[in-house]
């Protein structure tokens, strides 16, 4: 028989929730907070479901914060199993979403189902932030809720994200940052003309290709305790009529910094404009900041999630900053503490994404323990 953990995910990943689309994936997790006490309100942005839940009435806010959309499947006929019908082979959950993330969200809505049934009158508050705008353009998803709480004037003390953290095991990392994102799509022109006559015209591709090799070669800075250096990578290059014979008159390049919290945004911006300046180009800039640099060194939630996994796991886990950028850093800046706990991440966004079913089950007891220490 399946475990209420397991259920319940089987149950999120036969809802076919392609981002933006949530499907009704929140309408089944509003049903079980609501039999439990949970104030809900549902806040619909654009195109996108969101919705806040909260129990409690004082206290600390540990707000539980995911999303219920997922990416693409791809090709059905690639996978093993059809991706939105959940299967368990060999224990392990197939299905679109499975690690990434609706495993998390069954645990989290299980966790906090036993928890309340064992402390009826716990102390605190306990909350969920979910959407499903995450795997998408997220304009409309958490940055806006985060935007509707601030108008009323509720700011989470805590917030466990329920993101694919784990490596090797479940419970074995946890991120308790995330690097900033900042990308730009750079327009060098030049003069487009005859290959035969290159003194008639001026080539973008050779006048851009010293400045861009001295951004990748460039040291940003050398990182700290907690994040790795900031890195520079350039994504995408686009040049040329596609005829062998013209000097294109415009060179198109995008790139992207992954920076820590040893620089700003800003600095990134200047120095950036320093080195293409310094090269004599004549170019335009369109930056695009997808989010600032968060840390949660330490605190009451760093020390309650380390020490949940190790009670039921028996793990020492580790603190990181490393992968891409989630929800978190739309939450952080409120001065809340955030970490992310999740199942195994090695097959998420892939072809025939699988969790463990045996770790759901860890996870669920990971949250209860954290919301033992933090709420009993």
């Amino acid at each position: 028989m399946d475990s209420p953990t397991l259920a319940l995910t089987k149950q999120l990943i036969a809802k076919q929730s392609v981002t933006p689309m949530d499907e009704g994936c929140q309408v089944l997790m509003i049903e079980h907070l609501q039999k439990i006490g949970f104030d809900v309100e549902s806040l619909r942005f654009g195109d996108v479901d969101n919705f806040w839940a909260i129990k409690g009435d004082a206290g600390p806010i540990l707000c539980f914060a995911g999303h219920t959309d997922v990416v693409p499947s791809g090709p059905a006929s690639s996978w093993s199993q059809p991706p939105f019908e959940p299967t368990v082979v060999g224990g392990q959950l197939y299905g679109r979403g499975a690690a990434d993330m609706k495993g998390s969200l069954a645990a989290m809505l299980v966790a906090v189902e036993r928890f309340v049934d064992e402390h009826p009158d716990h102390s605190g508050r306990i909350a969920f932030l979910i959407t499903s705008d995450e795997e998408g353009v997220a304009t409309n998803g958490t940055v806006k809720v985060v935007q509707w709480l601030q108008d009323q004037n509720i700011t989470p003390d805590y917030c466990l994200v329920g993101e694919p953290s784990s490596t090797a095991k479940c419970g074995d990392v946890i991120k308790n940052g995330r690097r900033g994102s900042l990308g730009c799509t750079m327009t060098v022109k030049g003069l487009q003309g005859h290959v035969a006559y290159p003194h008639l015209g001026r080539n973008p591709i050779h006048l851009a290709a010293p400045a861009l090799a001295e951004l990748a070669s460039e040291s940003w800075d050398q990182g700290n305790e907690f994040f790795p250096a900031t890195s520079f990578q350039i994504s995408n290059i686009n040049g040329g009529t596609g005829a062998t014979n013209v000097i294109p008159g415009e060179l198109e390049v995008m790139f992207n910094f992954r920076f820590s919290t040893e620089v700003t945004d800003g600095h990134l911006r200047q120095r950036t404009e320093a080195i293409l300046d310094g090269h004599g180009l004549d170019y335009e800039l369109t930056w695009n900041l997808s989010g600032q640099p968060f840390l949660t060194p330490e605190g009451e939630l760093v020390e309650a999630a380390v020490a949940s996994i190790k009670q039921v796991t028996g793990m020492d886990t580790e603190l990181s900053t490393a992968g891409g950028t989630s929800d978190g850093r739309f939450i952080a800046p409120m001065g809340t503490q955030v970490v992310e706990l999740g199942p195994i991440n090695a097959t998420i966004h892939q072809i025939d994404e699988n969790t463990n079913v045996a770790e759901l089950d860890v996870l669920t007891d990971i949250y209860q323990a954290l919301l033992q220490r933090l709420f009993a």
